[in-house]
């Protein structure tokens, strides 16, 4: 290929990028982390990630796991429209008591990064 072509070629794949991301879903979350800090045995585990779907085509969260049992998340049934938002819900289990890291994974459609780890963490003061 001569070189007076490389010009006309990355802009032939800059072109087909851009028109890719224009009709893909986006996730944007208003925070990947969520702090309990120190926490009572016992109390209220729930915890929400807000998010939005920023692109231009349905967002679909094809699966949400965490790395053990004591951390239970909820992803939504449905699809999430262009501009939506939307919530997932993770419960831990505040009678395990002392300090805890955990991860959660979502899985989506979104083109670029379909894999995105949320974090949570904390202590859990023992029982009285």
């Amino acid at each position: 290929m001569k070189a007076n072509n490389y010009p006309s070629l990355f802009l032939l794949l800059f072109s087909i990028s851009v028109y890719a991301q224009q009709i893909s879903p986006q996730i944007e979350f208003e925070t990947t982390i969520i702090d309990y800090g120190t926490i009572e045995n016992g109390s209220d585990g729930a915890r929400v990630f807000k998010f939005k779907n920023t692109g231009s085509a349905d967002l679909i969260i094809t699966n949400v796991k965490s790395t053990c049992g004591c951390t239970i998340p909820k992803k939504p049934d449905e699809p999430i429209a262009p501009g939506e938002s939307s919530e997932i819900i993770v419960r831990y289990d505040t009678k395990r008591t002392g300090p805890f890291r955990k991860t959660i994974t979502v899985s989506t459609n979104q083109e670029n990064n379909p894999i995105i780890a949320l974090k949570l963490k904390g202590t859990v003061l023992p029982a009285p």
